[in-house]
């Protein structure tokens, strides 16, 4: 009997040593990142049966150490960490944009306006030469805004290229601790019948948790407790003890944009399409840069793009000081297409622009495809989602036209899966400089000049008169004199071979509209406010004229003081030239500022939100996995007990064994 007591007390006090040493090893760890609470699984030690009493107790023994905690808990917050990692990261890089564009000193606007103030100025002294020197000096500052803008974008870019090689470098090195932990667990636990070598699986657990902060990733548990990890797709990085490799590549598509690939067995690094990458470090950083930062570079091109346009078709329709046909005030971009680098026809994609006031905000993927040995083009508008993107467009061949860009083949043949990554805008921003250095080749002027005959006797008066760009393909090289026949109530003298087009004074078309191609001596009906359009020259009469009343214009020879072309420059501020009609510069720069600063908003909101929601979870994961300190104070206070009390037990055996002893001898 007493051996009996003597061992089941043994039992306890070493039952007691392993609670107590457990939860000496909770409160060890109780700041460790990633541990779970272990408890000691007790259970009652088979009985000794009695041939008097039956079976009686053995004692106690330890089962097992468990830690605790939820695979599903864990999972619910590596996925929440995912995406608030995910949100504040695109946040941390909109915010340096946001602050960029917003800034009212050093943003765009205060620039566009200093240029057509300067522009007015020349409009009210066209003789001036400071005013004039003045408008090319507020359109280099803004050129060099552009520029300098497009250089912070430019930089942002880079930043990200270097951002995305450091989490790859990372998540390589996640990977490759949780393939060796994956060995680890099996050979201990193989090692020691079964039992789980708990620490080792919170350190697994841990990094799998910091990877999740890098990208998003989906967890499968094997039979054998193995972790096998998988990105994107579906894409392994881990299998067992097996982990896979990733790769910071330059794009196939776009050599200045760092892309994640995947390397194979064969060593090969296989892009892995950005769309399918989200959550963590590493889809924020690629999902700002695809939807907002070229989006951004873009609008701001096309800003530069439509300024250029917009103001070099003006300039050229006007005259400078030396009575020359302006030329162009501003460089202007061409598209870009960049073939990929894994293409296998030989085609060539050129671009150029067909209406710079359709042009959008998009890059453009064109895809080669086949149908029934049929080679046809897909559009397709970037950036594409996870399943892909269906497209804007198809064309049987090339040239084709889209959103104000003309796509021609340039030289080569296609090959079905062939692509071509067209950025319309991306450097208009970029290349935008002032060409006009001389004062005197502002054209300020327009070169043509009108005037009634001292003779006539009527009211009528013929306006300044305008041309548009028709009219530089024959400018005037004498006075056309119109006269009016009371007769018959119609104007000659119009250039042989000239189409007239006569526009009311309400807008309308003239019914007779369009004459010509006149004949020599041929008469187009008059009409008190009417529009005459011939040759690339508008003229307006209004009035009642006299019988001989001539009206004339002329090329100006004289067009030192004029200052009518720099007032229709003036224009051009309030003039909606961009997104099909609908916005002025102003509006497409606010359009930009306000966009990117509704998106900084959404991300400061969805990130508090989700930050909240990790909270929340992490709060419910630790109450299960959690070390609490009171608890385990309580707890060690419990098993000392036990262990003094088992301790008192086999005193207790200890001393009847004594006993039995004197007794016998």
């Amino acid at each position: 009997m007493s051996s009996s007591l003597f061992f089941t007390g043994l039992s306890g006090l070493r039952s007691a040593q392993v609670a107590l040493v457990t939860t000496g090893h909770n409160t060890a760890n109780v700041n460790t990142p990633g541990y779970s609470r272990q408890s000691a699984s007790l259970t009652a030690a088979d009985g000794v049966q009695s041939p008097s009493v039956g079976f009686i107790g053995g004692g106690v023994k330890v089962v097992d150490v468990t830690r605790s905690q939820d695979a599903y808990l864990n999972a619910q917050l590596n996925q929440a960490q995912s995406l608030s990692q995910s949100l504040n990261t695109s946040l941390n890089q909109i915010s340096q944009l946001d602050n960029l564009l917003a800034n009212p000193q050093n943003g765009l606007g205060p620039r566009l306006q200093t240029l057509f103030t300067q522009v007015q100025a020349v409009a009210n002294t066209p003789a001036d030469p400071a005013a004039r020197q003045q408008l090319i000096s507020s359109g280099q500052a803004l050129a060099s805004q552009f520029r300098s803008m497009d250089e912070y974008l430019t930089g942002l870019g880079t930043g990200i290229n270097a951002q995305v090689s450091g989490v790859v470098d990372q998540v390589n090195a996640y990977a490759a601790q949780i393939a060796s932990l994956n060995q680890q667990v099996t050979m201990l636990g193989s090692a020691n019948g079964g039992q789980a070598p708990n620490d080792l699986l919170d350190q697994r657990d841990q990094l799998v948790s910091e990877l999740g902060k890098l990208v998003a990733t989906r967890l499968v548990v094997q039979d054998a407790g193995q972790y096998n990890v998988f990105i994107g797709n579906g894409q392994s990085l881990v299998l067992g003890n097996k982990a896979s490799q990733l790769a910071a590549v330059p794009s196939g598509a776009d050599p200045s944009r760092t892309s994640v690939a995947l390397v194979n067995a064969a060593g090969l690094a296989v892009e892995v399409q950005e769309g399918t990458l989200s959550g963590g470090t590493l889809g924020g950083l690629l999902s700002f840069r695809s939807q907002t930062l070229a989006p951004a570079q873009n609008a701001l091109g096309r800003l530069a793009i439509g300024l250029a346009q917009a103001f070099n078709e003006q300039q050229r329709l006007g005259q400078d000081l030396t009575g020359a046909a302006g030329t162009d005030f501003f460089t202007q971009a061409e598209p870009q297409v960049l073939s990929h680098a894994r293409n296998a026809g030989t085609l060539q994609v050129g671009a150029s622009f067909s209406d710079t006031g359709a042009l959008g905000t998009s890059d453009f993927k064109l895809q080669v495809r086949e149908s029934a040995g049929v080679l046809s083009y897909a559009l397709i508008r970037l950036p594409e989602s996870a399943q892909g993107s269906a497209p804007v467009a198809t064309f049987a061949s090339l040239p084709a036209d889209f959103e104000g860009v003309r796509l021609s083949a340039v030289s080569g043949t296609p090959a079905a899966g062939d692509s071509f990554l067209i950025q319309p805008t991306r450097q208009g921003a970029r290349d935008l400089q002032v060409l006009v250095t001389d004062p005197a080749r502002v054209a300020a002027a327009v070169p043509i000049a009108t005037s009634n005959a001292s003779g006539n006797l009527g009211t009528a008066r013929v306006g300044v008169g305008s041309v548009d760009a028709a009219y530089l393909a024959a400018p005037l090289s004498a006075p056309v004199n119109l006269r009016f026949d009371s007769a018959t109530g119609q104007l000659t003298g119009f250039p042989a071979g000239a189409t007239v087009e006569v526009t009311r004074a309400d807008g309308s078309a003239h019914p007779g509209s369009p004459f010509g191609p006149l004949a020599a001596g041929s008469a187009v009906d008059y009409e008190s406010g009417a529009t005459y359009r011939f040759g690339g020259i508008s003229l307006r009469i209004t009035g009642a004229p006299s019988d001989g009343d001539v009206f004339s214009v002329a090329p100006n020879t004289g067009g030192v003081s004029d200052g009518r072309n720099a007032l229709l420059l003036g224009t051009l501020q309030n003039a909606k030239t961009l997104g099909g009609g609908t916005a002025s510069f102003n509006d497409a720069y606010s359009q930009l500022v306000s966009s990117v600063g509704n998106q900084t908003r959404q991300l400061q909101i969805a990130g508090a939100a989700q930050d909240s929601l990790s909270a929340q979870i992490r709060a419910v994961q630790q109450s299960v996995s959690g070390v609490n300190q009171d608890e385990e104070t309580a707890n060690l206070l419990m098993f000392q007990q036990m262990y003094q009390a088992n301790a008192k037990v086999i005193q207790t055996a200890a001393t009847l064994f004594d006993t039995l002893l004197g007794i016998r001898g």
